[in-house]
This record gives C-alpha cells, sequence and structure tokens, in this order.
C-alpha cells in the first residue's frame, strides 16, 4: 500500500495547476519581502541586541507566559505598546498569526457574529473556524453589504455581539479598509471594531501607529499590529482594554499553552517601534519609492492599488505569473508570484514589494525588466 498517495496526488495537481509552492532562499533585489523599513538587518537593532544580550536578557523565555516564561521584557513591551498606540492594555504573541488565531477563537461568543471582508488574512479564517461564533463574509471593503448584513441577522432574531474584521492595509492588493465607515458602522450597531494593521504598522501614521489613528483608542477596537515586517523583528501585539486582556490571559490557548516569545524578541521589538517613531525619515524615504514606483509602473493592471507600498501586477494565468517572476528572478531581482488560493482565481500576479533594502535605481531597472518580461510572455 502507497500510504503516502494522497498527498503525492494532492502535489502533483498541484504541480499540473501550476500552483505548487517551493521554498527559495531570497537573491537579488529585495522586491519580495515585509521588511518595508529594512530594519531586519539593522546596525542600530544589532547593537541594541548585542547589549542585551551581554547585560544578561534571555533568548529563551523557558516556558509559558503562566508557567515561569513571564519575563520584564513583556510586560515592559506591552506597557510601552498600550501606551504608544493610545490603548488601555496590550498582549504579545509569537506571531501575528498566533495572535490573530488566538484572538478570533477566543473573543467572539456563541450566539455572536463575525461579519469579515472576503480577503481578510487566512490566520482569521482559522482562529474562526476555531471560535464558538457564526461568520459570514462581506465584499471586499463593501460596507453598505456589510451594514445590510448587520440589519438582516439583527432581524432574523441575532442578539449577540457583532464583530467585524479588517485589514488596514491588504496585503496582495495594496489597498486600504475604508476605516472611518466601518468604525462609523461599529459604533451606530454597537460591535466591535477588529483591524489588522500588520502591513501598515511602521510604514503610515505618526509614530508608525498605522492608519487607524485614533479609531484604536476606542473601547469597541482591538488592533493587531506584528512586530515582524517594518519593525524589522518577530511576534504580534495586540492592543485592546484591560478587561480583555485578563480574559485572554485566562481564556486564549494559544497564549495559555504556548512557550512564551522571547525575552530578547520583546525587547528589540520595544526599541524597534521607539526607532520608528523617532525616526520618520524611514516613512519619507519609503514614500518616495512608492511615488516613483507609480510613475515607473503606470499602464500596467495594478488591481484597486492606492498609495502603499504594495503594488499587485495582475496577470490573470497562474503559469504566466511563474514565468515572469522566474525571469525577474534570474536578472537578479526577488520578485515572486503570488497564485490561488492565496488570491482569488484568475487574479494571478506578481506582488511587488517596495523596501527600503532597494534604491530608486533599483526600482527604475526592475520596472524596465518588467515591461519587458511581460512582452516576452505576450510574444510567446
Amino acid at each position: 500500500m502507497d500510504r503516502f498517495k494522497p498527498y503525492r496526488d494532492q502535489l502533483d495537481a498541484l504541480e499540473k495547476a501550476g500552483r505548487k509552492r517551493r521554498l527559495l532562499i531570497p537573491a537579488g533585489s529585495d522586491f519580495s519581502s515585509n521588511d518595508y523599513l529594512g530594519l531586519s538587518r539593522s546596525p542600530y537593532l544589532k547593537d541594541v541586541a548585542q547589549t542585551a544580550i551581554a547585560d544578561g536578557i534571555a533568548h529563551g523565555s523557558g516556558g509559558s507566559r503562566l508557567l515561569g516564561g513571564n519575563h520584564p521584557e513583556h510586560e515592559a513591551l506591552e506597557a510601552f505598546a498600550a501606551d504608544h498606540y493610545g490603548a488601555e492594555a496590550s498582549l504579545f504573541f509569537g506571531s501575528g498569526f498566533a495572535a490573530n488565531t488566538a484572538l478570533f477563537a477566543t473573543l467572539p461568543q456563541t450566539g455572536d457574529l463575525v461579519l469579515y471582508d472576503e480577503l481578510i488574512h487566512a490566520s482569521v479564517h482559522d482562529g474562526m473556524k476555531l471560535g464558538r461564533a457564526s461568520f459570514q463574509a462581506f465584499p471586499h471593503n463593501d460596507c453598505d453589504v456589510l451594514e445590510q448584513k448587520i440589519r438582516a441577522w439583527r432581524a432574523s432574531g441575532g442578539t449577540g455581539m457583532i464583530w467585524i474584521a479588517a485589514e488596514s492595509l491588504y496585503s496582495m492588493d495594496g489597498d486600504r479598509a475604508p476605516l472611518a465607515d466601518l468604525a462609523r458602522i461599529a459604533d451606530t450597531h454597537d460591535a466591535m471594531l477588529l483591524i489588522d494593521e500588520a502591513h501598515a504598522v511602521g510604514v503610515f501614521g505618526e509614530g508608525g501607529i498605522g492608519l487607524s489613528g485614533d479609531i484604536g483608542s476606542q473601547e469597541n477596537v482591538i488592533i493587531l499590529r506584528t512586530c515582524g515586517k517594518a519593525l524589522g523583528g518577530e511576534g504580534g501585539l495586540l492592543t485592546m482594554p484591560k478587561l480583555l486582556r485578563e480574559f485572554f490571559i485566562n481564556r486564549a490557548r494559544p497564549f495559555i499553552f504556548s512557550t512564551a516569545p522571547s525575552p530578547l524578541t520583546a525587547h528589540l521589538a520595544q526599541h524597534a517601534i521607539s526607532y520608528v517613531a523617532d525616526h520618520p525619515a524611514l516613512q519619507t524615504r519609503l514614500a518616495d519609492h512608492m511615488a516613483l514606483a507609480r510613475s515607473c509602473l503606470a499602464g500596467l493592471s495594478l488591481g484597486d492599488h492606492q498609495d502603499s507600498q504594495i503594488f499587485p501586477v495582475i496577470l490573470g494565468e497562474d503559469r504566466v505569473a511563474v514565468t515572469v517572476a522566474t525571469t525577474l528572478q534570474g536578472q537578479g531581482f526577488d520578485v515572486r508570484a503570488i497564485r490561488p488560493p492565496t488570491v482569488p482565481a484568475g487574479t494571478a500576479r506578481l506582488r511587488i514589494s517596495l523596501t527600503l533594502n532597494v534604491t530608486q535605481e533599483d526600482i527604475r531597472n526592475l520596472a524596465a525588466g518588467l515591461h519587458e518580461a511581460l512582452a516576452l510572455a505576450e510574444a510567446a
């Protein structure tokens, strides 16, 4: 008996469809990572890490936060983050994925309804499946349909809490959520608003707080901000009311039963948040990259891309996206093809991510190479 046949068949099907994933070591000019501010190799954070280790900060936590793994660095980061982001409290997780999964598995209760943007991150889907509440998607950024669903659910007898979930900046399309409208709807219907700022933190907002601004200080708002991506490290921070932080500590299984993140990681995250706030020139430099890329990529199919560091070049067919990405990689540009199910069928694309790891000359060269590769693909 071939016990692995079901897995082999699925992998073969992915290969035939042009959707089989492979791990690649980054090579060439960085147009694929989420290291938006170039902090993952920051000399400043390297010095912070070396000093911290020399001063005796542990590189491992030793256990869950409730069983000996709670360190001063965790508490310091959470207090600092709550103050910096204008919230009552915050809680640190090992990753943004873990934080999102814990959030949606823990807070919405039986009899509640989660209404989520159809393009919400996979971690939210996993959390909802583990949770107790019902959940429904609404069309991307469509506040009218969202409100219709709220009214229909109430009219059908729904009496529980409504939770509205969206990303402030969508990672595959580079477009923004209508946060002000979502906050208004949440207030009008006495709902909770859950905002994933993963791709906006550090890049936008005064001090790098993201796109939510003052919305994040409201009692009915919970925000996820990753410490990876623009902050250059790892981990995820949820900001929220103090009462809900206590509920997480007592009820969130991914928090209770997981070894705590490294104290060193927490220490670095606090310094990264502070560094970004103290160096607004980082945001200015990235904004200059965005403006140049908009000019260089004009005329290409960029979907609903708005003012962001993420440029989706929509190519449609999976194999075309892979072929063009492979051509660019051969020219020294680290550009990746994104295919279903990560994006909707028929919208395979190149996801061009702008970071401070590249220069403006790199951007011009990429644009020239991309136009050439697309012409070759069309002629083939």
